[in-house]
C-alpha cells in the first residue's frame, strides 16, 4: 500500500476507527491518543496493509492491540505504584435528523441510551465483540482476526452478550 492508498483508507475508515477508539476507552482524550497512535502505526506499517483485503478491519485490529497493550501496562503500573484512574463521561453520538414527533424522539433517545449503558456494563470480553459486530458491522471472522481469538469464541461471546442484554433490558422493553 502506498501513501495515496493509505490516505484514502484513512479518509474512508478514519471515522469508524475513531468511534471504535472512543467506545473502548470511554474517554475522549484517551480515544484521541489511541486514534493518533493507530494512524501513526498504520503509516509505519504502510507496506504491510493489503488495501484489497479489508483495511478497515486491519486498522481496528491495530487500535485494539495498542489499547490492549496500554491496559496491560496500566494494570502492571497500578500493581506497582497503586495509582487511581481518571474518568470522563463519554461524548454522546449525534442522532440522525429525522422528522418525528418530539415525544417519539425523546423516547428513542432514552431507549438508545439505556441500551448503550447496558452494553457498557457488559464485561470487556463481551462488550468489544458486540460493538464490533453491531456498530462497525464486522463479520465474526473479522472480529476473530481483530481480537486474535477463534471464531467459535467470538460466536459464544456474542451469544452470551445477547443473553445478558436480554435479561437486563427485558424490564425496559416490558415498560414500552
Amino acid at each position: 500500500m502506498n501513501r495515496v492508498q493509505l490516505e484514502q483508507c484513512i479518509n474512508e475508515y478514519g471515522k469508524d476507527v475513531y468511534t471504535f477508539c472512543s467506545r473502548i476507552t470511554g474517554n475522549r482524550e484517551e480515544a484521541q491518543d489511541l486514534y493518533q497512535d493507530t494512524l501513526l502505526k498504520a503509516v509505519e506499517l504502510e507496506g504491510k496493509i493489503d488495501f484489497t483485503n479489508n483495511p478497515k478491519s486491519y486498522l481496528i485490529s491495530v487500535a485494539f492491540r495498542i489499547w490492549k497493550n496500554r491496559r496491560r501496562k496500566f494494570a502492571w503500573r497500578k500493581r506497582i505504584a497503586g495509582c487511581c484512574t481518571l474518568t470522563e463521561e463519554s461524548a454522546k453520538d449525534a442522532m440522525l435528523g429525522q422528522e418525528e414527533s418530539a415525544e417519539n424522539t425523546v423516547l428513542k433517545k432514552e431507549l438508545e441510551q439505556q441500551v448503550r449503558e447496558a452494553v457498557g456494563r457488559l464485561a470487556e470480553k463481551y462488550r468489544i465483540p458486540v460493538y464490533l459486530y453491531y456498530t462497525l458491522q464486522l463479520s465474526v471472522e473479522e472480529i476473530a482476526n481483530v481480537m486474535e481469538i477463534p471464531k467459535g469464541t467470538v460466536k459464544s461471546r456474542l451469544y452470551k452478550a445477547r443473553v445478558l442484554l436480554k435479561q437486563e433490558l427485558e424490564v425496559v422493553f416490558d415498560e414500552i
